[in-house]
């Protein structure tokens, strides 16, 4: 089994910041996997002239999302095996699939790594939505569409071995939290 910290949940949540906090404290490096999926998408045909096609099409949720799903669970991969030793920060959606094929593949990645957690505003969802709403800036559902659909998916919460609420919590206390859950 693997020690490193993975963190998945919602986009705004804190993986970002507590991430850092956690890599400076534990003396490890982190591991943004939004900052590292374009040269893993790529080794297995990402067309990005396509996606640009699908997105003027079909939108962001309902086509250049569901596009990207193969090549997120195939970045997962191999950002996990490529790199030890690290905080990883999964960003909102490479922890999320639709597709049961796709996430089976996902779940058995991660059944080898002992600390996969949640971050999530609070316990209760309409408080997390208000909570992700105000970070984000968003007045509509619509316009937080993608990311209600992170809070609501069965994905993260099937995904995790730990949850951390970060609500009246400074990223200092969610990183505390974390490492005391931990070991």
């Amino acid at each position: 089994m693997r020690d490193e910290i993975i963190l998945i949940g919602p986009v705004q949540v804190g993986k970002s910041t507590v991430g850092k906090l956690l890599a400076k404290r534990l003396k490890i490096k982190l591991c943004a996997v939004d900052d590292l999926r374009w040269k893993y998408y790529e080794e297995i045909g990402y067309d990005y002239n396509l996606a640009k096609s699908i997105d003027e099409k079909l939108g962001f949720f309902d086509g250049l999302y569901r596009y990207w799903k193969p090549f997120e669970a195939y970045a997962i991969e191999k950002i996990l095996n490529d790199n030890h030793g690290c905080v990883f920060d999964f960003g909102g959606g490479h922890s999320v699939y639709e597709n049961d094929q796709l996430f089976t593949r996902v779940k058995g990645i991660l059944a080898d790594f002992h600390n996969v957690i949640l971050l999530l505003p609070s316990p209760g969802l309409s408080e997390s939505i208000a909570t992700l709403k105000e970070r984000l800036n968003v007045k509509s559902n619509e316009e937080f569409k993608l990311n209600l659909h992170f809070l609501e998916h069965h994905s993260n919460y099937d995904l995790a071995k730990f949850k951390i609420y970060t609500n009246g919590k400074s990223p200092e206390e969610t990183a505390e939290e974390i490492i005391q859950s931990i070991i």
